[in-house]
């Protein structure tokens, strides 16, 4: 007590120079702020607050309560179908590309000549654009014409129906995610690049086998990167938009201009994502009200995902990270 009595000034100072290290560390953050209310926290208070209102986008809005919530979850023939197609592909779509991105990266790896020739190779298909790519896949595919089938049937194989095919339709917007596995080869290429020989070698006069060394050695080692890329394949996944919706447009017909009606999720609503639906909500019928309650939906799935995942991290880091 004695202390600050006798020494008011110096306490003044203090009080000053904290309040100047706080005002400059809010100008250092202040970028990252502004962006971070624009972009995200008015939208996301915006969406919360039309999913409680009647509004087409021209007429002002009316407050209707939970009538969009109700009408979504219990009159939106599309909603509930485009769900579980969601949900398939996060389960399995995801899991394959990871399976798949370590997989060529290995393959990548061991390879002594040449190798920067399968890189190039593998990572191009990324390269080609969503839309260019899906029709190309399509073509590809076309259980009459498409040369795959063709070739399935010189062999003696089935020809499957691909996009034109309910049963087929997810497998085949999976085989085209597979196509452009480039963007996960590198990252984890990188990361198995990183692993330390010396554990490499330990492991080998220990007699482990290829198996036990990618158990205990490699994938301790690459689990952080794992991790980063079933988080973001979930947050990309939660939001596929474009491929399924042109798969689905060319493989129906409908690939004319604005005049022709199409109804999303050709072949019987099995190519419909959410996204799909928050698209034909708020753009086709003008109910942005309803569009923002499936906005809503997605949103918390994607959160719920990524925290469970970041949650039961320990199945993907090792015990030291």
């Amino acid at each position: 007590m004695a202390a600050t009595t006798l020494h008011p000034p110096a306490s003044r100072a203090l009080r000053a120079k904290r309040r100047r290290s706080a005002l400059r560390t809010l100008g250092f953050l202040s970028p990252w702020l502004i962006g971070f209310a624009v972009f995200f926290a008015y939208p996301l208070v915006s969406t919360v607050y039309f999913s409680f209102m009647e509004y087409d986008g021209f007429a002002p809005p009316v407050w209707v309560g939970l009538k969009n919530w109700s009408y979504v979850f219990n009159d939106y023939a599309l909603f509930w179908p485009a769900l579980r197609n969601t949900l398939w592909l996060v389960a399995v779509m995801v899991s394959l590309r990871v399976l798949f991105g370590i997989g060529i990266g290995l393959l990548i790896t061991k390879i002594k000549t040449g190798a920067g020739v399968f890189r190039t190779l593998f990572y191009l298909p990324y390269l080609a654009p969503p839309v260019a790519a899906t029709m190309s896949f399509v073509f590809l595919l076309n259980p009459g014409t498409g040369p795959v089938n063709t070739i399935l049937e010189s062999v003696g194989l089935p020809a499957p129906g691909w996009f034109t095919d309910p049963a087929w339709s997810k497998p085949s917007l999976t085989v085209l995610a597979l196509w452009g596995i480039g963007d996960l080869m590198v990252i984890f290429m990188a990361a198995l690049l990183d692993v330390p020989k010396e554990q490499y070698e330990a492991a080998e006069l220990d007699g482990a086998r290829a198996w036990q060394r990618f158990r205990y050695v490699t994938f301790p080692n690459i689990s952080p990167i794992v991790l980063f890329a079933v988080v973001t394949g979930v947050i990309a996944t939660m939001q596929y938009y474009t491929e399924p919706l042109v798969a689905a447009k060319v493989a129906s017909g409908v690939i004319g201009g604005s005049g022709q009606q199409f109804e999303p999720g050709y072949p019987d609503r099995t190519t419909l994502t959410v996204p799909q639906t928050i698209y034909n909500l708020g753009f086709q019928r003008f109910d942005t009200g309803a569009a923002c309650v499936v906005a809503l939906v997605l949103f918390a799935l994607a959160m719920a995902f990524t925290a469970i995942l970041m949650r039961r991290r320990s199945g993907f880091m090792s015990a030291e990270d």
